[in-house]
């Protein structure tokens, strides 16, 4: 059973799966996502990951089973995780942290950038089908879906802030700080 449970809420492009993936390297995090999981559904049904996917099949599951459904099970993943340390990566929900929120041992860190690195970032990294290709204005269109819109409530209740407006390396002394306001060093 961990110790910490990390929660990472940011827009998309703002560095969640950088900052989870180098929880992972430099502290030996275990990782869950709720991209991840909705991207495996997805992958099961032989269906396109493109980012217009991911929300319609979550909109589909939080709509049929409940907005929590999502939260529950990435939560019972996290607390049986046999790893001190836990990063969940894409909340963008208040129902997102419903089920971890109550536990004493659950710290929600929003990530923050400018619009312009984010859709570099995205571009860059073609993460989701269509986004290497994408233009401003689609990424301006994307920033409007209804995933994107809740975040804002989400990073409201977040205790821990970290920018990721400067390099890897400046990132990485942003993680440490915060890893040590946790009393953990690597």
């Amino acid at each position: 059973m961990p110790k910490l449970i990390i929660g990472l809420v940011g827009q998309s492009g703002s560095g969640k799966g950088t900052v989870a993936e180098i929880l992972r390297e430099k502290y030996g995090a275990a990782v869950f996502s709720f991209g991840g999981l909705l991207g495996d559904l997805l992958d099961q049904l032989a269906v396109p990951r493109t980012r217009e996917n991911l929300v319609k099949l979550s909109e589909i599951v939080r709509h049929a089973f409940g907005e929590s459904t999502l939260a529950y099970a990435l939560e019972r993943a996290a607390v049986g995780a046999e790893t001190d340390i836990v990063a969940i990566e894409g909340i963008r929900r208040l129902d997102d942290i419903v089920a971890l929120e109550p536990l004493p041992y659950f710290k929600l860190a929003s990530i923050t950038t400018q619009p312009e690195i984010r859709f570099q970032r995205m571009k860059q990294r073609g993460e989701k089908a269509g986004e290497r290709d994408m233009t401003w204005e689609q990424f301006i269109e994307q920033s409007k879906l209804p995933t994107e819109l809740t975040i804002a409530a989400v990073e409201a209740r977040a205790t821990y802030k970290l920018d990721n407006s400067g390099s890897l390396e400046e990132l990485h002394a942003e993680i440490d700080q915060l890893m040590e306001q946790f009393g953990i060093r690597v």
